[in-house]
């Protein structure tokens, strides 16, 4: 984000230090490749099977329906030209955001957290490949470019099971294990070069590059299943490469080409900003009401501002839209002005809302998600106690609530590596009509 500003800053728009050029607009190249690689890379697809699947392919399903819809309402009103371009870019959810806010909350190992990730993995997964399928350049109708797709899926395939017959021969892996770490590099070069066949392959078949960027990395991410035994600093590595060198240039070339100009000299163009963030908000918020039955009221609400966080598949695909005349450079402005707007304020409001069970929780069950509060104490006639609730642990284990002394001021918690514990609560005093834990004891 810092990236886009910069750019702006230095750029044609306000300074007018740096112009693009040929050298900036191949490092963006690179830039773009690498940055689709690591998103394949973030991708878990041990999550993905399952019920786990099915729940969040319909909750995808939904959302690319309702972004649609929008792009219908936003065509009718002549903001945009394309629709189903428009709804393909809201229906899109960047998991490389996502799954580190998930992580740092302690969230991403819990039920709640696997669910949201899976929903982000496939809506980064889905919004490439409709992407590539409708409004690839050189590509004919849909028949053909669903040939020339299965065709690179089978590819992909055989690459796959190359490099997993690599892995497990004996000689060849205690190769490369020998030189990861000497100035050859191997596996990072390795990786090179699977990226460069994938992405010249995507173009010459006519289908997108990011595509075969994203594939690429997520076969390094399916074959690569020993990292922590062998090799556990190459995706560092990789990370490093990434985000340290390439992957800025692609979003300060994105802020150099950015429309500040046309954005702000008139007002009905200004207007598309809030436009597309609430559109963004709707398309992407409102299938996590498909999440209700497993996740509380407030996990919901945190799901769907999580899902409503994007921002790189925003600009990747409303540059291609520009260079296929599918929208407007100022129209562009817009739309990666509301990804910047989401992820500033919808990831802000998510940490301000509590992703803990406020159910009572089952006994005995440890996927529950962590921070489980205690049940609230009865309102008893002539009586106006009640608890605000203790969360424990902040993370790392669960706890159990047995309520067999629901009725009193008392409950009891048991913690599965420390044993039970009793909570206690004070009495409301006349002017307050709570009272929170006074203790917690063994």
């Amino acid at each position: 984000m810092l990236e886009i500003l910069l750019g702006i800053l230095i750029g044609p728009q306000v300074l007018g230090w740096v112009s693009i050029d040929t050298p900036i607009q191949v490092l963006s190249l690179l830039g773009l490749a690498f940055l689709l690689l690591l998103s394949g890379l973030e991708v878990d697809f041990e999550r993905l099977r399952g019920p786990l699947l099915r729940l969040t392919a319909l909750g995808y399903a939904t959302s690319f329906g309702i972004a649609v819809l929008i792009g219908l309402a936003l065509h009718a009103g002549g903001l945009v030209k394309s629709p189903l371009f428009v709804g393909i870019a809201l229906s899109a959810t960047s998991a490389g955001i996502v799954i580190p806010i998930l992580k740092d909350a302690g969230e991403v190992a819990t039920p709640f957290g696997q669910l949201v990730a899976a929903g982000a993995s496939i809506a980064e997964i889905a919004p490439i490949i409709l992407l590539s399928l409708f409004f690839s350049e050189k590509a004919g109708g849909i028949g053909v470019k669903l040939l020339l797709l299965g065709l690179f899926g089978l590819f992909v395939l055989a690459v796959g099971l190359a490099v997993v017959g690599v892995e497990r021969s004996g000689r060849i892996s205690a190769t490369l294990v020998r030189l990861q770490d000497t100035t050859a590099e191997i596996r990072i070069r390795a990786s090179f070069l699977l990226l460069a066949v994938f992405v010249v392959l995507a173009e010459q078949l006519g289908l997108e590059a990011i595509l075969g960027a994203f594939l690429a990395g997520a076969i390094i991410n399916l074959v690569d299943r020993d990292q922590m035994m062998t090799h556990p600093e190459f995706r560092e590595k990789l990370a490093a490469v990434g985000y340290g060198v390439f992957v800025p240039f692609f979003f300060v070339s994105t802020g150099l080409r950015f429309d500040l100009d046309a954005l702000f000299s008139d007002a009905a163009n200004l207007v598309r900003v809030p436009i597309f963030l609430a559109a963004l908000l709707i398309a992407r918020g409102l299938p996590a009401l498909v999440y209700r039955r497993l996740a509380t009221r407030t996990q919901t609400l945190a799901a769907a501002l999580l899902q409503a966080t994007t921002l790189s598949f925003l600009v990747v695909a409303g540059r291609i839209g520009v260079d296929l005349g599918l929208l407007r450079p100022v129209v562009y402005a817009a739309l990666v002005t509301a990804g910047l707007l989401s992820v500033v304020f919808f990831r802000r409001r998510r940490s301000r809302c509590s992703v803990r069970q406020t159910s009572d929780p089952t006994p005995g069950d440890p996927n529950r998600p962590c921070g489980t509060r205690l049940p609230d104490a009865p309102r008893q006639r002539g009586s106006r106690r009640v608890v605000r609730g203790l969360a424990w642990p902040p993370r790392g284990c669960c706890s159990v609530v047995d309520l067999t002394k629901h009725s009193s001021s008392t409950a009891r918690v048991t913690f599965p590596n420390t044993g039970p514990a009793e909570a206690s609560w004070g009495h409301a005093s006349s002017r307050s009509t709570t009272s929170s834990v006074s203790s917690l004891r063994p």
